[in-house]
């Protein structure tokens, strides 16, 4: 080969994307994709599905050519995540991704062989999902969430912001098996704090209907969601029925205020699908998922709906927008 051609088909190869050269040519990847509550119109949503598909693009993947996505949705009915779950492993999927807590489990009960990433948990050592956030072990890893311990930052700033606050609401949904440790840590700082804590729970829209209705007989002038995979689907109802019962909502994901909701205090869950496609790209490249590290986050993210905020008629203090790191106007 003459040295011009070298240097020609070297300068080429300097061009292509330092991930897509690390992938092996051919191979179509299949990923099965595993919802708790998104209708299954909407598989794909905007606001998550490219989260994930963005992500993989960004480490060099051409989905249709290089990977395809199965998504599978439990629409609200947790007790089929376990079919699903098993219907993906008959699909023979390279991996799995757990879009939330509770579809952890049911993946792991269907296999022990495929890699399992969590695209969000909640608790994961704890909740017995893997052996520890360093080495994890087995066929799981991914990305665990904060809503436990942001719990007590959430009501914190509910008692700064509402004038003369004494009873709190918490809203979660009894068929999330991590609604006890979110719980735990909300009357812990309830205590500490002097404030009354008002436990409510709904799994459906006309539950969380309910819900604020029992609220507004209770006097309840804030109200504190939990995270689930129902209320996000439901995520504007919330904001909605928070507004009309005059009832300050902060929530544990950045989505539910910019879906109207008062503040939010936490994570969003885009980013976190997005950050979970590394980790497939690690597997696919090699690396067994007991040997990747369980991935935190590392700050929390306060949103403020100033729009909200004006309809409730609450003057948020200077101190708290100049701490909010996105002010929805």
């Amino acid at each position: 080969m003459k040295r011009r051609d070298l240097i020609t088909l070297l300068g080429g190869a300097a061009a292509w994307p330092l991930r897509a050269r690390a992938q092996q040519a051919g191979t179509l990847r299949r990923i099965g994709f595993l919802l708790a509550a998104v209708p299954a119109a909407g598989m794909n949503p905007d606001d998550l599905g490219p989260g994930f598909t963005q992500g993989m693009r960004e480490l060099g993947y051409v989905e249709g050519k290089d990977f395809v996505v199965e998504w599978r949705s439990a629409e609200g009915q947790y007790e089929r995540l376990t079919d699903l779950a098993a219907e993906l492993v008959r699909l023979k999927v390279d991996v799995i991704v757990a879009g939330s807590p509770v579809a952890v489990r049911p993946a792991q009960q269907a296999t022990t062989t495929i890699p399992i990433v969590m695209g969000y948990s909640t608790d994961p050592v704890g909740n017995g999902f893997v052996a520890s956030l360093a080495r994890p072990g087995g066929n799981t890893t991914g990305l665990a969430g904060s809503s436990d311990d942001s719990a007590p930052k959430q009501l914190e700033l509910l008692a700064t912001i509402v004038p003369n606050l004494s009873r709190v609401a918490i809203l979660t949904n009894p068929y999330n098996p991590n609604s006890p440790a979110v719980m735990k840590s909300v009357w812990s700082a309830a205590e500490k704090a002097g404030l009354l804590v008002v436990p409510v729970e709904a799994r459906s829209p006309q539950q969380i209907e309910d819900a604020f209705a029992a609220l507004a007989k209770q006097s309840v002038a804030a109200v504190m969601v939990g995270n689930d995979a129902t209320f996000f689907v439901q995520r504007q109802q919330l904001a909605q029925l928070a507004l009309s019962s005059r009832v300050a909502s902060i929530f544990p994901l950045r989505e539910y205020a910019t879906a109207g909701g008062l503040m939010s205090y936490g994570e969003s869950l885009r980013e976190f699908y997005r950050r979970a496609a590394s980790f497939v790209d690690k597997i696919f490249k090699g690396a067994k998922p007991g040997d990747l590290p369980i991935e935190q986050p590392t700050r929390f993210n306060l949103v403020i709906n100033r729009k909200t905020a004006d309809a409730l008629g609450l003057t948020i203090p200077p101190q708290i927008y100049i701490f909010a790191d996105e002010v929805i106007e």
